[in-house]
């Protein structure tokens, strides 16, 4: 199983890449940042010296949208990272939750992501695409370039459209049930769109927060560090719910109760431990979405989300004991899960 830090592009970004070095040497193999350019620094300036301070990391937004750049912006940057670092990009890709809300925009459709894939993986890997009349193709790229494309996904319809066209499926929740019927719809849309299934690789991001006992008081602070995370998926169930409705076949309604005493979501405190529009949260979705408690929790944790098809486990480290974190997955969880 590869293992991937995700952190916000909070200033200074001198210490993100810190965190990232840190990360690499504790066997961690990917890098992820959040993407709303309001709400956070430009993380692909970030990545430049990330690349640069590691040697095999590789990095990627989780997630960037197709509507706050021009799709063959978004390439250029990557196949630029690349050339210099050597393939070490991956494009996380999705609707623009806070992107685009923040500045006032609705979030991207799926036909709309659908084509920016298109585009921005032919593009990044070196090939034409027609940009709406324009084909074209950059005239600088290595024959060897090449961009994977990975899609964030909930809704039945985004899971059909990851398994049909996606690279990669990113999972924000580490849910056993939820990853099961997730992976399942990921993988039932790969074989019947006649690909292999084990092509798409699937990435579940969510909190890890490392307790050194299992004692009422240990694990009370480890659910407020990670409560903004069931907070953070809400949203999205929430667009699921509008569109769906409360209670529908087509969306679990172990995603969708949680949300009933839900009263609106403020992006000023998006992704942070002290996020007050997350009280909803119960700390049930919060053992359940997120990893946490002693390690030993962590290690059968993760090996059942192995068991279930997950390639990477994605590390959301937004909260009071990032080093630590990092160094006790290095030192202890890492290891166990990998052998």
């Amino acid at each position: 199983m590869d293992f991937g830090l995700v952190l916000q592009t909070d200033p200074p970004a001198s210490k993100v890449v810190e965190l990232m070095k840190r990360a690499e040497g504790n066997g961690f193999t990917y890098g992820w940042t959040f993407d709303s350019a309001v709400l956070w620094q430009e993380p692909f300036v970030i990545y430049s010296q990330i690349l640069a301070n590691t040697s095999s990391l590789t990095v990627g937004p989780m997630v960037t949208n197709p509507g706050t750049r021009t799709w063959e912006v978004t390439a250029s940057t990557f196949a630029t990272l690349n050339d210099m670092f050597g393939n070490r990009t991956v494009c996380g890709i999705g609707r623009g939750d806070s992107a685009m809300r923040v500045a006032g925009r609705a979030p991207n459709t799926l036909a709309r992501i659908s084509e920016a894939m298109k585009v921005i993986r032919a593009l990044g890997s070196g090939q034409e695409a027609d940009l709406g009349g324009t084909v074209v193709r950059f005239p600088w790229i290595k024959d060897d370039a090449r961009l994977p494309v990975w899609m964030a996904a909930y809704g039945p319809k985004a899971l059909k459209m990851t398994g049909e066209e996606a690279d990669g499926f990113i999972l924000q929740l580490a849910d056993l049930y939820l990853t099961e019927y997730m992976v399942k719809a990921v993988k039932d849309a790969a074989v019947a769109a006649g690909r292999d299934p084990a092509e798409v690789k699937i990435c579940v991001a969510a909190p890890a927060y490392v307790t050194e006992d299992d004692s009422p008081e240990a694990l009370a602070h480890a659910r407020e560090q990670c409560r903004w995370f069931g907070g953070m998926v809400g949203n999205h169930v929430a667009d699921l719910v509008s569109k769906y409705g409360e209670h529908s076949a087509a969306v679990p309604d172990e995603l969708t109760d949680y949300i009933k005493s839900r009263e609106g979501y403020d992006y000023s405190h998006h992704g942070r431990a002290d996020n007050p529009d997350t009280a909803f949260v119960p700390d049930e979705i919060v053992d359940r979405f997120c990893v946490i408690g002693p390690v030993e929790k962590h290690i059968e944790k993760l090996e059942a989300l192995r068991a279930l098809g997950v390639d990477q486990f994605a590390v959301y480290d937004m909260h009071d004991a990032r080093e630590a974190t990092i160094d006790a997955y290095g030192a202890r969880v890492i290891p166990a899960v990998n052998g």
